[in-house]
């Protein structure tokens, strides 16, 4: 396929009874279909993340994990969903040495790296506490889908073809999400009926029908074909959590993160640093604004690199992380006028693949929701008929036996999917719903996006639309990726400042995120949704 030039404009979508905005345009009509029925937030989110794992596999689906925030009209308080798995209980330090696995990390698509995948109870719980519509209604778009088919979009076609070439051809069953081994082309029309199969289950039996019984089944059978020691205890014992989320205030609004085993907080940090300068001053691509954002996201990379970790394993300061005076002693060390390549505690390491998705309803409920398999397919193997790949989510764990985040039994790794929710520090009132997904791109994603919205004040596409910066972190002091379209004297100066600066366009440029925003007008209840370029989706609305 040709690169794309990403030329096309949007323009913000409007509306004051309710918007979905996603990567995939059938999963927005799904969220939307489910608003029409009189769904909430909350209903169209778990449809809208169903769609997505038949439309865009190459991302997301239900053997993976998620992470929500919830914000309610009503109380005006914010809620945080952890829909992550953990390691299996035998899966030890002591068991990779035995294996000759024990390196800087596990190889990429081993079954050492499947997690138990926490995405099928996040979506009940989620609808449990929070939904308003029954699971089979809630689902039945998706199964539609799946059982009659749907045109593969464009850039999802290009994706699933590496992941084909990568994952699928080599996976066990990995040959139930290609046609005859290869990736559907742009158009063309794919049939999953496992995943049909699979939503048919959940609908019925809700998460018992995924965590015990024929799914389990086939979960836990796969996995010991491929040499992994996942077990049904594992399955069934698994748990989601609700969680206090953490937040900070930047400029009057208060900027809302899932804790730890996340990477929320990185998002914070940075923003903690960067309310200590006024880049609402800073043209929008000015050198010196993209300077001191990437000088503050390496300062947050590297506290984030050593403190993320499962708190139920480790002990996270979260208060001192994310205290004013924190960032002050912290904001000492950027050089206004000279790059700074590698600050203490390092960087983390690998990448993602993964969708967000954004519905605000009516009523003015939002949910802020992101699930993912992690690098595209995951593992690539699939359960034996059920049309889903599993997670490869612990290739996050460290190794080191010193790390807060090494590997251990029933434990959460380093996780790279946040969700993103702001309000008015003022009053509580919804200020955005918002998320840019890519491993560790969100959070520079959440800070670059946010600051076009507030510093900017730009509207929901037009913040999406702006050229990204993304640090690499596959490297200790990682080269600074520079989108097409940056302003050639920002490169410059950049260059100048000591940056290790690259340009990135095409479909490289999924390098820097997928996201979706929408806003809420706190005085005419008017709702602003955009959807990134990067991707096939839209914003819709009711």
């Amino acid at each position: 396929m040709i690169n794309p030039n990403f030329n096309s404009r949007r323009s913000s979508v409007y509306s004051k009874r309710g918007i979905v905005a996603t990567s995939q345009p059938l999963a927005t009509a799904a969220g939307i279909e489910i608003l029409s029925k009189g769904g909430n937030a909350a209903d169209a989110a778990v449809a809208a993340a169903a769609a997505l794992n038949v439309t865009e596999p190459t991302s997301t689906g239900i053997g993976g994990d998620m992470f929500a925030l919830y914000y309610d009209s009503k109380t005006k308080q914010v809620t945080a969903l952890n829909g992550s798995g953990r390691a299996p209980a035998l899966l030890t330090l002591e068991r990779l040495k035995k294996e000759n696995l024990l390196a800087d990390s596990l190889p990429p698509f081993h079954p050492h790296t499947i997690t138990v995948p926490g995405a099928c109870a996040g979506w009940c719980d989620l609808i449990e506490k929070h939904g308003s519509l029954s699971l089979s209604e809630i689902l039945s778009p998706a199964i539609r889908l799946a059982d009659e088919g749907f045109p593969v979009a464009p850039i999802t076609s290009y994706f699933w073809g590496r992941g084909a070439e990568r994952q699928l051809k080599s996976a066990l069953n990995g040959h139930e999400l290609t046609i005859d081994g290869r990736a559907p082309n742009a158009g063309e029309i794919f049939y999953n009926k496992g995943l049909a199969k699979t939503f048919r289950e959940i609908a019925e039996k809700k998460a018992e029908g995924f965590y015990q019984g024929r799914i389990a089944e086939s979960i836990i059978s796969v996995i010991k074909e491929a040499g992994g020691v996942m077990s049904h205890a594992d399955l069934a014992e698994h748990v989601s959590t609700w969680e206090n989320p953490i937040s900070v205030n930047y400029h009057g609004l208060k900027v809302y993160e899932c804790p730890p085993n996340g990477q929320g907080i990185t998002a914070l940090i940075a923003l903690n640093i960067l309310e200590g300068f006024d880049l609402a001053l800073l043209d929008l691509l000015s050198p010196e604004k993209m300077h001191l954002m990437i000088e503050a996201m390496r300062l947050a990379f590297a506290d984030a690199s050593w403190y993320v970790a499962d708190p139920a394993f480790a002990k996270i300061p979260m208060n001192e992380l994310l205290s004013k005076e924190y960032a002050d002693e912290r904001r000492k060390l950027i050089n206004l006028k000279h790059a700074t390549i590698d600050q203490k505690r390092g960087t983390p390491v690998s990448s993602s693949n993964t969708v967000y998705l954004s519905v605000v309803d009516g009523f003015g409920n939002a949910c802020s929701f992101i699930n993912s398999n992690y690098m595209g397919f995951g593992t690539g193997i699939v359960p034996k008929g059920w049309g889903f790949t599993l997670q490869n989510r612990g290739h996050n764990f460290s190794l080191d036996a010193n790390h807060p985040n090494v590997l251990a039994p029933k434990k959460r790794p380093y996780h790279t999917i946040i969700p993103a929710m702001v309000t008015r520090e003022a009053d509580n009132s919804l200020y955005a719903s918002y998320g840019v997904m890519g491993g560790f791109m969100q959070p520079q994603g959440h800070v670059q996006v946010l600051s076009a919205l507030k510093d900017g004040n730009l509207d929901s596409q037009s913040a999406l639309d702006l050229p990204r910066f993304c640090i690499d972190v596959d490297e200790a002091g990682g080269r600074v990726a520079i989108e097409e379209g940056m302003p050639k004297e920002t490169l410059d100066a950049l260059q100048k400042m000591g940056h290790p600066i690259y340009e990135v366009s095409g479909y490289n440029r999924a390098l820097f995120g997928r996201g979706q925003v929408i806003t809420r007008d706190n005085e005419s209840g008017v709702l602003c949704g955009g959807s990134d370029p990067r991707a096939d989706g839209y914003a819709g609305s009711l």
